[in-house]
């Protein structure tokens, strides 16, 4: 968890953009998300849960620089010498899928991947860049495949990744990949604090017990339609948090700490472990981050604090 965690793009309110790399080539912005809401319904007999969660996309990006060739060869680098850029890697596995799925093996891209998203964080960024990896390659490919095709192929490669195919948010079921796009009046202003420890996902749902009785996501779905700061805050729920935060009480401290600072509300994203507080507006968002810095006790590591918006739909 040493990875620098920068502050987010301040001009980034909309969805994330992409830029020409020269001839035929792409760089493409992969967001973070943030879960408002999670609720899991069940265990599933292929060994996932089935969920229901408002996912959001953030203004904190890694971005992935594409550019074809027609060897057939898929070579990936990145800025971080210790991320795995081989077939394990998911802009790896997107691009293998999104080839087979063209039934042209000579394509082939060049990829750089540029890594500002921490990891074990609950901010899905190996899933945004996978679903960036599809994006790009459907452009500079010219396969000219259709919304509907990449998020089929994105349902095969991990459960968060088709969200990123439907931004700035969405209403995500089944194990996440059932995705329908969530209307908003505005953005969010948010901070995210990213604790020194990081959560593994099979790990907290393996502490996860499943609830008889789910809460329904209404409340938060209305207040984030509404643009309505309070009502979102007041309506957070992630049922992961308990059991991340009995396993790692770091997490649990930090978002102690951050809820008495007096946001609108507060919750870990996801499996964690970032955990981020929803703010009345900027200059509220600005205090917080201000008092979360400074309430840190002597000898403990601070971790990763930033302000940070929500993403909107660009304007028409």
């Amino acid at each position: 968890m040493s990875a620098p965690f920068p502050p987010p793009d301040p001009g980034a309110r909309t969805l994330p953009p992409s830029f020409p790399a020269g001839p035929r080539g792409l760089v493409v912005a992969a967001p973070a998300k943030l879960n408002m809401f999670l609720e899991v319904l069940g265990k599933r007999a292929d060994g996932y849960h089935d969920l229901e969660t408002l996912m959001v996309g953030l203004n904190l990006y890694d971005t992935l620089d594409v550019r074809p060739r027609t060897d057939g060869q898929l070579l990936l680098t990145c800025d971080r010498p210790d991320l795995p850029t081989g077939p394990e890697n998911l802009v790896v596995k997107a691009a293998c899928r999104l080839r087979h799925r063209a039934q042209n093996p000579t394509l082939g891209a060049d990829l750089h991947l540029v890594k500002r998203i921490p990891a074990q964080a609950g901010l899905a960024g190996g899933s945004s860049d996978a679903a960036a990896a599809l994006v790009a390659l459907n452009r500079v490919w010219n396969l000219d495949l259709p919304r509907s095709a990449l998020a089929a192929v994105a349902a095969e490669i991990g459960s968060d990744v088709a969200f990123f195919l439907e931004l700035p948010a969405a209403w995500c079921t089944g194990r996440g990949e059932v995705v329908t796009p969530e209307p908003t009046a505005g953005g969010f202003d948010m901070v995210l604090v990213l604790p020194a420890v990081g959560l593994s996902t099979p790990a907290v749902f393996r502490q996860l017990v499943v609830p008889a009785s789910p809460r329904s996501g209404e409340a938060v779905r209305g207040a984030f339609r509404a643009g309505d700061a309070a009502g979102l805050g007041a309506a957070l729920f992630n049922r992961l948090q308990e059991p991340a935060f009995a396993l790692a009480p770091e997490v649990s401290r930090v978002y102690s700490r951050l809820a008495a600072l007096d946001p609108v509300g507060c919750l870990m994203s996801g499996s964690g472990s970032a955990v981020f507080a929803v703010c009345r507006g900027p200059h509220d968002a600005a205090r917080v981050a201000a008092g979360f810095r400074a309430a840190v006790p002597p000898g403990e590591s601070p971790g990763h604090v930033l302000v940070a918006r929500t993403l909107t739909p660009d304007p028409a």
